[in-house]
């Protein structure tokens, strides 16, 4: 399953603390964070989040007088094991979708994780991974025709 979400990237300065009271405001408006990314780039850390409420998560930033910027980006459900990520990528690569960043969740729901990409073409990445199935794949990259299209390995199949 996949779908396109909102997320926030907040600016931060790299010194102690201010990441702890992002969460903590988060946390004070018992928003629950889905999804989190720290990157250090130059002075400044870039904070990436999805929550289960993203309207009031912009009001906390806000009201802390930080920069941010709200995003698209795509959430993929996918099985929680060895190759579901890969098999992600792959797909996407097939098609030539751009993958700018992705995060993960930390937690997985009734064995599934989640994913955050952020991607060239949203809409074209979404009704791919809504179609496909999103799990691992037993050799690797799919098998693809002379279109870089996916080809069934048997004509016969469905």
């Amino acid at each position: 399953m996949a779908e396109i979400i909102k997320q926030i990237s907040v600016y931060l300065e790299n010194k102690p603390g201010r990441l702890a009271q992002v969460v903590s405001g988060v946390a004070k408006q018992k928003l629950n964070i889905t999804a989190i990314t720290v990157a250090e780039h130059k002075d400044r850390s870039v904070l990436r989040l999805v929550t289960d409420d993203m309207k009031k998560t912009k009001r906390v930033i806000t009201s802390m007088n930080l920069p941010f910027i709200e995003d698209d980006v795509l959430l993929v459900t996918m099985r929680n094991q060895p190759g579901a990520l890969a098999n992600v990528c792959e797909q996407l690569a097939i098609e030539h979708i751009n993958i700018d960043y992705a995060y993960s969740s930390a937690t997985s729901v009734n064995g599934k994780s989640l994913g955050i990409f952020k991607i060239s073409n949203l809409s074209r990445g979404m009704k791919l991974l809504s179609e496909q199935h999103v799990g691992p794949r037993r050799n690797g990259f799919a098998k693809m025709n002379r279109k870089g299209r996916n080809a069934k390995s048997n004509p016969n199949e469905d």
